[in-house]
């Protein structure tokens, strides 16, 4: 057994540390502006300076402090973090149930040269983090963990190096622009910013109901367009034996990876104005990991030879392959029943949703956890019934309102290429 040596974090990190006790006064500050507004009047400039002069080396003591406290080491099976100055937590992760690494570097992070690296971990919720490292130090580490998770040797793990990658697609700017400008939700959120405001000010004439009402508004078209922007910035996904990895951003870099085998749904979304362009959007529901966008925008021939790389072996059905519900469905919902559709193939069960955002759920058969038929009193009356596919990220996918006699055939079918499909399935292995 190699001996363990702890580490510190990145000199830097107190800093970061630091605003901890300042949030929590803003916070009290914005969560009870009338209080503060209050104690702030009774504050003389004497005593306000000396609650600066004490407030910031305070800060700067607890920034050191957590700090100096906080250690990390690899070991022979496990990462083990430990922190607290008079609380002591210590995380013990088991390094082969590590099933991604993202390392993160946010704006003021790039200037200083350090990296955050967060962790996914099968059977937690929460992301533990190591914030911050060099960012020399937080690559080599990162393919140290990822090259112990696939089952190198500890003496050996360090020189594996980080895994080749080839590059599958590079999202140029000027389409994602025209894409943003081409939701729906960019605009409704813009028109709601305008019209909202202008009706309260001709009803009531009140200056601050109009800007309570305005800025978050303005907020939301901002988060829904400039947000996604930034966010989605020179996205570029590759392949790489670890999984598919995904860089991104204009202002604060991430770099993240969709763990493989651990894909349960792939959605392939389609608004209304990208049609004519023949843009997808790719999203994914992977268990234990907040990824969700594998593609933000991209012609549908590319995004289906992405996906192929997700689901080895699965194959996107055709629209023209997806049967929709008998006509009688039309009871039940009308016009939109249209919108409906189902595929099952070989590999996945496909459903497809909506006339205006189309969105095809595709789940491998391998991923299915149950399966169930849910009927209402008037889908009886009508013949119809809707077969909802459970997946191992607790999400459900639902074929609606298929003929009930295919509905209860899709059922007993579908248990049993269920259970086919997880006993041919292939291991879950990093670097395979």
């Amino acid at each position: 057994m190699r001996p363990v040596t702890e580490h510190r974090l990145h000199p830097i990190t107190p800093l970061r540390r630091a605003w901890a006790p300042i949030a929590v006064i803003i916070g009290w500050a914005v969560h009870d502006p009338d209080g503060a507004q209050r104690q702030l009047t009774k504050l003389t400039t004497t005593m306000l300076l000396v609650g600066l002069a004490v407030l910031i080396p305070a800060a700067a003591l607890y920034g050191f402090l957590t700090w100096w406290f906080t250690h990390f080491a690899v070991t022979d099976s496990e990462l083990r973090i430990r922190t607290g100055l008079l609380f002591r937590r210590t995380a013990h992760i088991r390094l082969e149930r590590i099933q991604a690494i993202d390392i993160t570097r946010p704006l003021l992070a790039r200037i200083a040269g350090v990296a955050k690296l967060k962790l996914d971990v099968v059977g937690t919720d929460k992301k533990d983090e190591l914030a911050y490292l060099g960012e020399a130090h937080a690559q080599a580490l990162r393919a140290e963990l990822l090259a112990r998770a696939a089952g190198f040797a500890p003496e050996t793990a360090g020189e594996v190096g980080e895994a080749p990658v080839r590059q599958l697609l590079k999202l140029p700017a000027g389409v994602l622009a025209v894409s943003l400008l081409l939701t729906g939700a960019t605009w409704g959120t813009l028109v709601a910013a305008v019209v909202v405001p202008s009706v309260l000010w001709f009803a009531t004439e009140s200056v601050w109901t109009v800007l309570a009402t305005a800025l978050p508004l303005l907020g939301a078209a901002g988060a829904s367009s400039v947000g996604r922007f930034v966010g989605e910035y020179d996205w570029t996904v590759g392949e790489s034996p670890d999984g598919l990895r995904i860089d991104r951003g204009l202002l604060d870099r991430t770099h993240e990876t969709v763990p493989p085998g651990r894909v349960q749904t792939v959605r392939i979304v389609e608004p209304l104005l990208w049609r004519r362009r023949g843009w997808v959007r790719v999203e994914l529901d992977v268990a234990g990991s907040s990824n969700s966008v594998l593609v933000p925008v991209a012609p549908r021939e590319v995004a289906e030879s992405v996906i192929a790389r997700v689901l080895p072996g699965a194959t996107v059905p055709d629209p023209s392959a997806l049967v929709r519900p008998p006509r009688r469905a039309a009871w039940c919902v009308p016009l939109w029943w249209k919108g409906y559709g189902l595929a099952v193939t070989d590999t996945v069960f496909a459903a497809r949703h909506g006339l205006l955002r189309r969105r095809l759920d595709l789940v491998p058969h391998a991923k299915v956890q149950s399966v169930r038929l849910v009927q209402g009193p008037w889908a009886r009356f009508k013949g119809v019934a809707d077969v909802h596919v459970d997946t191992g990220a607790n999400k459900t996918v639902t074929a609606r309102l298929r003929d009930a006699a295919e509905a209860a055939e899709l059922l007993r079918a579908q248990a049993e290429r269920s259970r086919t499909g997880r006993r041919e399935a292939r291991p879950d292995r990093w670097m395979a």
